[in-house]
């Protein structure tokens, strides 16, 4: 018989204080995850713990907005979780358990903790290429075409909208290239 956690327990697995948001939730599976799957983890009790994790994970983010609200929808919830969702996700964590770190980490479930999706990063990418030009072909327009009456454009905004673009460009490539 597998044992049956409570909400708390849940939140005891994944060490979150009660009042998690979904963020903090999916960084601490994240990093739990790694720490307990047994392709990284050869301890003989790695495979229980990721299922634990996993399961725990699961039940948060589904039941998130039950937890904190709702008492009588939290119970509704967590009953129809151990009728008909609990086995199933221990099930798949399992399977995950049974895999590559690296192909558990391309997996659907996996990749739903990412809190910056690649359309995100995309757009920042986009944002940075437009700032970075910008003030580059301003700059030089500036120069080459002074409006009467007003003094050359100033180098400091230029360096500033320049560096504004660069932190824009380092952000979004350091997301991009994030394997944690």
């Amino acid at each position: 018989m597998q044992h049956i956690f409570t909400a708390s327990e849940y939140y005891k697995i994944l060490d979150l204080p009660a009042d998690s948001s979904v963020e903090e939730i999916k960084k601490a599976y994240r990093k739990k995850a790694r720490l307990y799957h047994p392709d990284i983890n050869h301890d003989s009790n790695a495979k229980d713990f990721f299922i634990c994790v996993t399961e725990a994970y699961e039940f948060l983010l589904t039941n998130h907005k039950k937890i904190k609200y709702d008492e009588e929808a939290f119970n509704q919830a967590m009953e129809d979780w151990r009728k008909y969702r609990q086995t199933r996700s221990r099930r798949r964590a399992a399977v995950y358990a049974r895999t590559s770190y690296t192909s558990f980490k391309n997996s659907k479930l996996y990749r739903s903790t990412r809190i910056f999706d690649g359309a995100r990063i995309l757009f920042s990418y986009c944002i940075s290429i437009i700032v970075i030009i910008y003030s580059i072909y301003g700059y030089i327009f500036r120069l080459r075409n002074p409006v009467p009456g007003l003094d050359k454009p100033s180098v400091f905004t230029f360096i500033m909208l320049l560096l504004l673009g660069m932190l824009f460009l380092s952000v979004s490539t350091i997301y991009f290239i994030e394997t944690d």
